[in-house]
């Protein structure tokens, strides 16, 4: 079928890769046009042979060699393409990785390249947070793109749910009294734009079906803006028992920072991720821009917290 237009996914063995894949690969409006070609780093691990048997075609490359990348393009109408600074937590490997995306995507002729980004949180604060650099890694990548003039889409994912699940040391049962809690450095009300990691799939699906209209502009990859208070009251109305008594705490910046460094985390990120943090009070994940026109693109359902936390295996138990 010499008509089928190639979507390259990297990371696709992951879970914001993955998700795009899966729709690429199960829509009825992306699956008969699309084929996936998924790439991973090791094509003999089950996840990378679930997709070849899904149907995708499974191929490796380094984001270190453009060379590969270049191969993995090839041909491909669209790319969906990511970095991950905290492989490395090295901002400056990730620029150059997300360089040779851009380099290799121009190479191999791609005509949409989909770009997971972020806001650069130094700019959005006028350098109040400077070292938030997972953050403004990813917009010096976007900011270079844009500059060679490819054709490009920026996905901007939001904080993801999955971050408060038992067991990534967020939401948890205290030591102390076994209640359910919360404990963030910012106060109770700040914004949180809240986002299903499963629901990648469905701002790419939008970014393809409306190449033309969001070429060179932002998806803003949220479900909707919550604040870290209601993350709990999400949690107590879908557990009324175990979470009858949960609570929100904020933290004094010293309390955060030295619960992290406490289990060995250099003091460099811990600073980073208090930053982070800071960035939803002071500045606003986004800088307070509204996500309804994303939510214009995007035809299919969004997840809720209330909706994710009941059907998360990791809550599985609670009553």
């Amino acid at each position: 079928m010499a008509d089928r237009k190639i979507m390259t996914v990297f990371g696709a063995t992951g879970a914001l890769g993955g998700s795009v894949a899966d729709i690429f690969l199960t829509d009825p409006t992306l699956k008969s046009e699309w084929t996936v070609r998924a790439v991973t780093r090791d094509i003999t691990k089950d996840s990378a042979k679930k997709l070849q048997a899904a149907g995708a075609e499974v191929v490796t490359a380094d984001l270190n060699d453009k060379s590969t990348l270049v191969t993995a393009m090839t041909s491909a109408s669209a790319v969906f393409a990511m970095t991950n600074y905290w492989e490395y937590m090295d901002a400056a490997i990730e620029i150059q990785q997300g360089k040779n995306i851009v380099d290799a995507a121009q190479a191999a002729g791609v005509a949409h390249l989909i770009f997971t980004s972020l806001p650069n949180v130094t700019e959005l604060s006028k350098g109040a947070l400077p070292n938030v650099y997972h953050f403004d890694s990813k917009a010096a990548v976007e900011a270079y793109a844009r500059a060679t003039g490819i054709p490009a889409t920026f996905f901007l994912p939001a904080f993801f749910m999955s971050n408060f699940t038992p067991g990534k040391g967020m939401l948890r049962q205290a030591v102390a009294d076994g209640v359910w809690e919360l404990a963030m450095p910012v106060p109770a009300a700040a914004p949180l734009p809240f986002f299903d990691t499963g629901d990648t799939g469905k701002f790419v699906k939008a970014a393809v079906l409306h190449r033309d209209e969001l070429l060179g502009k932002r998806l803003l990859g949220a479900t909707e803006y919550i604040t870290f208070g209601a993350v709990v009251d999400g949690f107590k109305k879908v557990f009324p028992e175990a979470g009858k008594n949960a609570r929100y705490v904020q933290q004094t910046h010293d309390e955060y920072k030295g619960q992290l460094t406490k289990v060995g985390m250099p003091e460099v990120i811990a600073q980073e991720l208090l930053e982070n943090f800071l960035l939803f009070d002071q500045v606003g994940y986004y800088g307070g821009e509204s996500l309804s026109e994303t939510h214009s693109f995007v035809e299919d359902k969004l997840t809720t917290w209330g909706e994710f936390i009941k059907n998360s295996p990791k809550f599985a138990g609670l009553q």
